[in-house]
């Protein structure tokens, strides 16, 4: 399967899971100008940033290690630029749901809540 399709059939397989654990996906693929969301969703308290990393299984290192600082910057800019247009109530999270394909299909799964966080940038940032 190449990278693409690797990556869609990933992000959908992580919303069918989020949306068993009781999550409405508000949104899919949001762009701003720092780059792009995977997936936004929320429950009665929070709302999730979902960066999805999928790999196939002969893939040497874990589909979290990619979301380096940069890529976090990235996300959590995103999420400020998205709760300037969308407030809303909630806590905010930022995380990370790890997909492992094998050649017939999904092989495991990892949905890691609070992978990172704003002060983990350093620096000044206020989501509120």
């Amino acid at each position: 399967m190449d990278k693409t399709r690797l990556g869609k059939a990933g992000e959908d397989f992580a919303c069918e899971r989020l949306i068993e654990k009781g999550y409405t996906v508000i949104e899919k693929n949001y762009h701003s100008r720092y780059g792009e969301i995977d997936i936004i969703v929320e429950n009665e308290n929070t709302i999730a940033f979902v960066e999805v990393k999928a790999r196939s299984t002969a893939s040497k290192s874990m589909p979290r290690d990619a979301v380096d600082i940069r890529k976090q910057r990235k996300i959590i800019l995103s999420a400020v630029m998205y709760l300037q247009t969308h407030p809303l109530q909630k806590s905010p999270r930022f995380d990370v749901f790890e997909v492992w394909h094998n050649e017939k299909g999904i092989f495991k799964f990892s949905h890691i809540k609070n992978a990172f966080d704003i002060s983990d940038l350093g620096g000044d940032y206020e989501i509120f």
